[in-house]
């Protein structure tokens, strides 16, 4: 509700007009809540496992109001001296994931409760060879 890309912009940007002031919620409880129809709309994550699954779907952001949100692993140099099959790992995954990807792997762990461990080794196995 806070943040400079938060609420305000977004209503003003858009031009929307609510009956009742936002209910702040956890975001893990966000698919949930837009399922069991206690809210209508609901800013979250696009790689939400649970969109496809509850039958939900994301409005597009045509006037751009949200910035990317993009990961970026963050490493210390010493760790990357020390064991440099880290980064080098990391590399490998740079551009490969796909917000679908993404969803489809969030599912599987948030959804259909599996270890994350399996789903993310199953996921590698299915990069093209030499990734």
């Amino acid at each position: 509700m806070e943040r400079p890309d938060g609420y305000k912009g977004l209503a003003a940007t858009y031009g929307l007009r609510f009956a009742e002031s936002p209910r702040i919620k956890d975001l893990g409880l966000l698919t949930r809540a837009l399922k069991d129809k206690q809210v209508d709309l609901a800013a979250g994550n696009t790689t939400d496992g649970l969109i496809p699954a509850l039958d939900l779907f994301v409005l597009e952001d045509d006037k751009h109001y949200f910035p990317p949100y993009e990961a970026a692993p963050i490493i210390r140099r010493e760790t990357l001296a020390h064991h440099p099959e880290v980064g080098q790992a990391l590399d490998k995954l740079a551009g490969k994931i796909s917000d679908d990807d993404m969803r489809q792997l969030n599912y599987a762990v948030d959804g259909q409760h599996r270890d994350v461990k399996q789903v993310v080794r199953e996921f590698l196995k299915r990069l093209p060879a030499g990734n």
